[in-house]
């Protein structure tokens, strides 16, 4: 069994992926509602049979799986753990990761676009930045929580618009990122906040009009098919 996390591609491509590896896709999880691309996370699992998964304060206009903080996602001996992880986006949430073949202990973390290698997420996508970064800096202590060994793969890297100083190295530690990661080390919230109103990157071109698709509340049209990775 597996899962598919944020996907953007052709949902071609993950079901031949998952033929070759002798899978079957339970879950298709998106980390949050996208503001920059189109969600392909909802056709993937319509034609994998598998249950479509956000949170369950998306605010979504079809029919999903909701999931709340504490909530597993059960694959066998990998288990999914839901964290809720809001400042992004109020509903953003978070994945870690177990596998019982190798210990009992989280492996890693899918974290999105909340925690990345250099930077933390913006935050003004779907609330006021300020709102948005009270909320982050909440999450911000709660992964500092996890142990140093645990390893992040965010949902974007360097050149993507949904962070500032983002490294092109597709994944790092919480270990690294608590000493290294400039905003992921500020320990005052209002320092914080501050940090994250500064120079707020340009926002992804059709934004609003995107975030609305994937919520289901307009049509998908041509022409905003966009992402940044």
């Amino acid at each position: 069994m597996a899962a598919v996390c944020d996907p953007v591609d052709d949902p071609q491509m993950y079901l031949h992926l998952a033929k070759e590896s002798g899978m079957n896709i339970r879950y298709v999880v998106d980390t949050h509602v996208h503001a920059d691309h189109i969600s392909t996370g909802r056709q993937l699992a319509e034609l994998a049979g598998a249950k479509y998964v956000l949170q369950s304060c998306a605010g979504a206009h079809y029919e999903f799986l909701p999931v709340n903080d504490g909530d597993v996602l059960d694959l066998g001996n990998v288990q999914i753990g839901i964290l809720h992880t809001p400042g992004h986006t109020p509903e953003h949430i978070s994945l870690l990761v177990s596998d019982r073949t190798r210990g009992r202990e989280p492996w890693f973390l899918l974290s999105g676009h909340t925690l990345m290698v250099g930077d933390v997420g913006r935050t003004e996508l779907a609330t006021s930045a300020e709102e948005g970064a009270r909320m982050l800096f909440e999450t911000v202590q709660r992964l500092k929580s996890l142990p140093d060994y645990i390893e992040v793969l965010p949902g974007a890297f360097a050149g993507s618009v949904c962070g500032r100083s983002l490294s092109g190295k597709p994944m790092s530690t919480i270990g690294f990122e608590r000493r290294f990661n400039q905003a992921f080390r500020i320990a005052d919230k209002d320092e914080f906040v501050k940090h994250m109103l500064m120079e707020i990157p340009t926002p992804p071109p059709k934004a609003k009009e995107i975030r609305a698709m994937n919520l289901g509340l307009t049509a998908e049209k041509g022409g905003v098919h966009s992402h940044d990775r």
